[in-house]
């Protein structure tokens, strides 16, 4: 369901790491970051950044380490 990129944002992103603290560790735009956010948002139909961590969890996208 994800692309890489995706995935890696969202992973950097339950790690606790900002926008722009991932944008460094990935070198690309915070404004990437932040569409890579929008387009996961968007393809599960949710309002936040929070409720798309629990939908990708729930999905076994993502897994808590």
């Amino acid at each position: 369901m994800l692309t890489q990129r995706e995935s890696e944002v969202f992973k950097l992103l339950i790690a606790n790491y900002s926008t722009k603290e991932i944008a460094q560790r990935m070198n690309i735009s915070d404004k990437t970051v932040r569409n890579h956010i929008s387009n996961v948002m968007l393809k599960l139909g949710v309002k936040g950044r929070a409720q798309a961590v629990v939908e990708l969890l729930r999905l076994e996208e993502l897994k808590l380490d």
